[in-house]
């Protein structure tokens, strides 16, 4: 089955650009020019994915993002930003965007983006195999991507899930900001603050009290690690 992409952005340069490149990788691709086009969008056509630009008329991305996490069907979207928005992409991240990328970008870099972030959401586990992962109460299941705490489904984003089970595979293994960005992310580069708000967004899921974290802990100064119940 052909993927669908819908690409939200008002600069008609760039969104040919974008639905030029996503199409010869072999994707339908649809466009919308602003945020309220897109929500009705999303609701008729069902893509698999939402390339969204944050900067749109009307409603703005950062609405649309938020519109779109309150839906159950948890809708990857990358999103595209300003070279100055470092607030703005930290709030769709504390949202619920999967990824980012900041404007100008290499659109085949985007085409990879969107073909890795298809390839979580589709279930193929980054292991290459299925596994289940356990603690206290805790219990990820890679193959269908499902996790549950106490017996109730939690809703994760792609990259919370694959970030929990990175920890859960490592326990008591400390793992620096730049570490998590190459291992879970992919990224040899990149803002660090990605990684500061997924571990922020884990511990609201999946912490008795996200301030005081028993899970997923700080080790100041270096990065953070996953202390197990049974450590």
């Amino acid at each position: 089955m052909t993927q669908r992409v819908l690409v939200v952005d008002d600069d008609e340069t760039v969104s040919d650009v974008i639905c030029r490149y996503l199409e010869r990788a072999g994707y339908r691709v649809d466009h919308v020019g602003d945020g309220a086009l897109a929500l009705t969008a999303v609701a008729r056509q069902a893509p698999h994915l939402v390339v969204l630009d944050l900067m749109l008329p009307g409603v703005s991305g950062l609405q649309v993002c938020r519109e779109l996490r309150a839906r159950p069907d948890n809708l990857p979207i990358i999103m595209l930003t300003a070279l100055g928005d470092e607030a703005d992409r930290i709030l769709g991240l504390q949202l619920g965007a999967d990824d980012y990328l900041t404007k100008p970008f290499s659109p085949r870099e985007l085409v990879l983006r969107v073909g890795s972030v298809l390839r979580r959401a589709s279930g193929e586990p980054p292991t290459g195999r299925s596994e289940v992962l356990t603690d206290d109460g805790l219990v990820l299941r890679t193959g269908p991507r499902k996790a549950h705490l106490d017996g109730t489904e939690l809703a994760l984003t792609l990259r919370e899930f694959d970030l929990l089970a990175h920890f859960l595979r490592q326990p008591s293994q400390v793992f620096t900001r730049a570490e998590l960005l190459r291992r879970v992310w992919g990224w040899d580069f990149g803002d660090h603050s990605t990684v500061t708000v997924h571990v922020r967004r884990l511990r609201e899921k999946i912490e008795v009290d996200a301030a005081a974290p028993r899970r997923i802990v700080t080790v100041w100064g270096v990065g953070y690690r996953y202390d197990p119940a049974d450590a």
